[in-house]
């Protein structure tokens, strides 16, 4: 294989995942159902009534849009993704990882306009799909020993440990992202942050339904009394039929995914194929204004049927 046909297929992977990704970025809220969710929030916030006018003092105390972005970046890459770095950081990886896109693809003979939206489409899609990607992974794996750490604490207080204790074993004993969530707790009481409160800042760190779960049970013991002990059996049993009916879900769901995986990759397989056994064949979409336009457009179809099948085969239970 030559060097322009390595260029026309690096052309092609370039493309595909700068359109990919901008799509992605900008399509992505509509597609997962955030944009309703936020009209429903908005819709019962207002309940009907006409917004009031913020004064001059409320307007110089309001927080900063820029601030609380920034905050809203450092919580997750710190609490729901597990990542030590700073904002500023992120940012600069994002700026240098568009930087050697945009270059790639310039590199490769295409026109500087597409290079400039490779360029933005690896600023802000990239980096974004990798912290949700490390946040779903990290989400997954707390809730894979989460039950076996509502075990310990209900086996600790049936031996008598108070339920602190319970929580100092399960901080020491379990490994990330578990342990050190339950460690969160354990030193917020020494500094005066009950176990309830505790618990609240473990959900705003993972905002998991499970871990919704223990706060609420919780809650209704330190309120109102009873057996803790057997209240979270029951929670950790109900937190293991979730776990199975998970699994079931996913094997479930795996054709319908490995169809949508097969179809997915198939241009490519073909085109490589045409590329190395024929490759004049190919030459009228890449030296032609026409077949641009053509590779292109299909491009923009292709990641748009991607979403729409991976709507339809992604289950958020």
């Amino acid at each position: 294989m030559d060097f322009d046909s390595f260029r026309q297929l690096g052309f092609i992977v370039m493309v595909a995942l700068a359109v990919g990704g901008l799509l992605l970025t900008v399509l992505y809220p509509y597609f997962s159902g955030a944009k309703k969710a936020e009209k429903r929030v908005k819709a019962v916030v207002s309940d009907g009534k006409a917004p009031v006018k913020p004064g001059l003092r409320a307007r110089l105390m309001a927080e900063d849009p820029k601030d609380a972005r920034r905050k809203q970046i450092q919580e997750s890459l710190h609490q729901q993704a597990g990542l030590g770095i700073s904002p500023r950081t992120f940012y600069l990886f994002a700026f240098m990882l568009g930087l050697f896109i945009g270059l790639g693809v310039l590199v490769t003979g295409v026109p500087w306009y597409v290079a400039i939206v490779a360029a933005i489409a690896g600023f802000f899609g990239l980096p974004r799909w990798i912290l949700k990607f490390l946040r779903r992974r990290r989400q997954q794996v707390f809730l894979n020993d989460f039950a076996d750490a509502i075990d310990i604490m209900v086996r600790g207080l049936k031996s008598g440990l108070p339920v602190i204790d319970a929580m100092k074993v399960i901080a020491s004993e379990t490994p990330a992202p578990v342990g050190p969530e339950f460690l969160e707790i354990v030193e917020g009481q020494r500094i005066g942050i009950s176990i309830d409160q505790g618990i609240e800042r473990m959900y705003e760190r993972m905002p998991l339904a499970e871990v919704n779960f223990l706060a609420i049970v919780m809650a209704i013991q330190s309120k109102s009394g009873g057996n803790l002990s057997e209240a979270l059996n029951n929670l950790s049993k109900v937190l293991r039929d979730r776990k199975k009916m998970k699994g079931k879900i996913r094997s479930m769901s795996q054709e319908a995914k490995s169809s949508a995986a097969i179809i997915g990759s198939l241009p490519f397989v073909i085109i490589g194929g045409l590329t190395i056994l024929s490759p004049a064949y190919l030459n009228p979409l890449w030296d032609t204004t026409v077949g641009n336009i053509m590779v292109i457009g299909s491009g923009i179809w292709m990641c748009l049927g991607i979403l729409v099948m991976r709507k339809m085969i992604n289950f958020h239970f």
